[in-house]
């Protein structure tokens, strides 16, 4: 059937438009294309304008030092001098505390889902267990849950499983039994049973309201892009959450950190390294660390449980956020800076050309010297999987892997103490600067005695190239070089070379089983006995890639 359709309209139309009504349309359209241009004028400069400027502003007037400052800050928020520059330090601002503030969510969701530091929950749940005892008559079954967390074996990760199966609700139990032991003891013995049912419906109930919130709160209605002026309470609220945030974590450890060093009498110490500020900053975290743990101390002599419970959880948040400074900033800049120490000879210089260069430059020099230091530790890191797929399990104990799946440094870094990093760090320390002197040092110091005109290497920085020699080798290091690993015909060649090194070395130092272990000869077996695999596999002797997991998690134990 073929269909036919025809505008139909209403007899009492005219035959054509009135011109009124075209005008009429256009000046609506006109007029809500205004409204719209205006509004996201508007949008863009609170955005873009308002939430930087005052960031900046607000930033520069706290760390002035001054009290003129303090009271001339509105007239400084409303200045027109250095907008531009002023908008970009803020943009930078702004998004150093939106940074902040996301990792201190993200740690939170790790603190509750994977359980807090063993030290931080036997606090908090020996209060659990007096309640448990003074309350005869709570169910049975809620006494031998609480008894079972109690009497676990000093083992973290069985631990963390026992702990963290359901971690939000046992927080608000707590929280809600402490605030009633300190205003009436006996209410909690009567009613701790229907407290622990309160405190899942508050959870479930938070958790309904807090999905309908999020579906509800979407980046168009967040931004102000929908058309609404809801937006201003954001704009508000983020130049809230940027003052605080410049006030806590920038504000405060920056001056504890100065009256410190001032105190100690290091101040020309630190003013010669050229990065004073952040220097003191991390000093003054170390310091604030410090007090944290001295004050939790004396918070659990007292027994001040929720002051306790929330020194501890601060002090995890400044030693992780310490931890990370030193696993991503110091420790690669200390390996590029020993790479250029043993590397000198091979480009004819010396420490003195360096500390020139330093005292031109230092925020360059830095940034080379860490940027040298991460493409190290990439292609370390690269090298050790490799290895791994060689050798037999348990010969790289000391080394972690990277491929376990329960392999975790945020947790690590939440519940090992500060020792244990500290031990790993210098035993990394270690590693790391010796294979530089193995591999970069000591071929330098043979191939200068044996061919004493071969070196030094220039390396041409300065030059009207387009491309000078140093961005090709960049280039080199972080597209090239990954992009050949990941292939899989350059990988297996590389792990042939590997295997085939390290059979030689094996036979020749007689390690030939302590580093490959028994695959070849099981393999042989298998080979000539395949009637006989079932009792092969009864054998006591592990086949390489079985139970790797196990033999770590047994070295690591041990």
């Amino acid at each position: 059937h073929k269909f036919l359709f025809y505008a139909v309209y209403s007899p009492d139309m005219p035959s054509r438009l009135p011109i009124q009504d075209i005008f009429a349309g256009l000046v609506t359209s006109i007029g809500t294309a205004i409204r719209y241009w205006f509004h996201y004028t508007l949008v863009a400069f609170a955005w873009l304008g308002v939430v930087p400027l005052t960031a900046c502003r607000i930033y520069k007037c706290l760390f002035t030092g001054s009290v003129s400052s303090l009271l001339t800050l509105p007239l400084d928020i409303l200045s027109t001098e250095n907008l531009l520059a002023d908008c970009l330090q803020g943009c930078f601002v702004v998004t150093c505390t939106l940074c902040a503030f996301i990792s201190l969510v993200w740690l939170r969701e790790q603190i509750v889902h994977g359980g807090a530091p063993q030290w931080l929950e036997q606090n908090q749940q020996q209060p659990l267990n007096g309640v448990g005892q003074q309350n005869e008559g709570q169910a049975v079954a809620n006494a031998g849950v609480e008894n079972a967390m109690l009497d676990q074996p000093a083992n973290p990760a069985a631990e963390n499983v026992v702990v963290g199966e359901n971690p939000e609700i046992q927080e608000e139990q707590v929280d809600e039994e402490e605030e009633d032991n300190e205003d009436e003891e006996d209410a909690v013995v009567e009613d701790a049973a229907d407290a622990n049912n309160g405190a899942q419906d508050d959870m479930n109930w938070n958790a309904l309201e807090w999905d309908r919130a999020a579906e509800e709160l979407t980046w168009e209605r967040m931004l102000g892009l929908d058309g609404s002026l809801v937006f201003l309470e954001h704009v508000f609220w983020v130049v809230s959450l940027n003052t605080l945030f410049i006030l806590v974590f920038a504000f405060c450890p920056y001056h504890i950190g100065h009256f410190s060093i001032v105190g100690l009498g290091f101040e020309e110490y630190v003013q010669a390294s050229h990065f004073e500020g952040l220097i003191t900053t991390i000093v003054g975290y170390v310091l604030l660390a410090v007090t944290l743990i001295v004050c939790h101390g004396l918070a659990a002599l007292v027994k001040f449980q929720r002051s306790r419970r929330l020194l501890g959880v601060c002090y995890i948040v400044v030693k992780v956020s310490l931890l990370v400074v030193v696993e991503i900033g110091v420790f690669p800049l200390i390996c590029g800076w020993w790479l250029d120490i043993c590397s000198l000879e091979m480009f004819d210089a010396t420490l003195k050309d360096r500390e020139l260069s330093f005292q031109s430059a230092p925020g360059t020099t830095m940034f080379l010297h860490w940027l040298v230091g991460m493409v190290y530790v990439f292609y370390f890191a690269s090298f050790i999987l490799l290895l791994r797929e060689v050798l037999r399990p348990g010969v790289l104990w000391f080394l972690r892997n990277l491929n376990d799946p329960d392999f975790n440094p945020v947790q690590e870094m939440i519940h090992l103490p500060i020792y244990r990093h500290l031990r790993r760090f210098i035993l990394s320390v270690i590693v790391f600067g010796s294979i530089v002197l193995l591999m970069l040092w000591l071929p330098i110091r043979i191939i200068k005695y044996l061919l004493p005109n071969f070196l030094p290497y220039n390396v041409m920085l300065y030059s009207d190239a387009p491309v000078s020699e140093l961005s090709l080798e960049l280039l080199l290091l972080q597209v090239v070089l990954p992009a050949l690993l990941e292939q899989g015909h350059t990988r297996q060649w590389l792990k042939g070379l590997v295997r085939a090194w390290t059979v030689t070395a094996g036979y020749l130092l007689d390690l030939h089983s302590y580093l490959l272990g028994d695959q070849e000869e099981n393999e042989n077996n298998a080979n000539q006995q395949p009637n006989n695999q079932h009792a092969r596999n009864n054998n006591a002797i592990p086949v390489v890639g079985e139970g790797l997991h196990a033999a770590h998690q047994a070295i690591l134990q041990q």
